[in-house]
């Protein structure tokens, strides 16, 4: 059994009998990623009142090519911020034993942090207001930090599934790959 946050799960059961470390389990009891989780669900509540209140009055200043940049930039931004809110509570929810690997799987193709980045410059984005420009840049510099975490899970993921793979045809390829860099 496990004892996570005061949650009592089977899930590292597996981690025990194997001898390895659930990098996963680790990481997401560890500081660094209840951090980067507040800061993350922060800046979508922060985001969804400057939309409702400050920024519709910001918005009511610009022409009508800066109106069209503000309505763009401000979908990119809530596209990506609920695509790592998303991400987030996904890690959350695997950690826990909320969901299983095949239901985690399923959720986690659901989930695009490579095309949610900046985009292309718009016309009219000189007029954006600093409050929205400055949750866009917060949100890029977070979503960063998430694409480098997720990576880094990801990499842990598949150095798992080398180590579980004890056949010797498998294991020779693992060998190779690693020798050549095979992708």
């Amino acid at each position: 059994m496990f004892v996570s946050k005061g949650r009592l799960t089977m899930q590292g059961n597996s981690a025990m009998e194997t001898g390895t470390i659930d990098f996963l389990a680790k990481f997401t009891d560890s500081e660094q990623f209840e951090k980067t989780f507040k800061e993350g669900m922060g800046l979508v509540e922060e985001t969804a009142n400057y939309l409702d209140g400050e920024g519709r009055i910001d918005a009511r200043a610009l022409d009508r090519v800066g109106a069209i940049a503000y309505a763009t930039e401000s979908m990119r931004l809530t596209t990506r911020l609920m695509q790592m809110a998303s991400w987030l509570l996904l890690q959350r929810a695997i950690a826990t034993g909320e969901m299983n690997h095949d239901e985690a799987l399923k959720e986690k193709h659901r989930i695009n942090l490579s095309e949610i980045g900046r985009g292309h410059d718009l016309k009219g984005g000189e007029q954006t207001p600093d409050g929205l420009k400055d949750l866009v840049e917060r949100s890029l510099r977070l979503l960063e930090r998430i694409k480098t975490l997720d990576s880094m899970l990801n990499r842990k993921a598949v150095n798992n599934d080398e180590v579980n793979d004890t056949t010797s045809v498998g294991a020779q390829l693992n060998m190779l790959q690693r020798a050549f860099k095979i992708a």
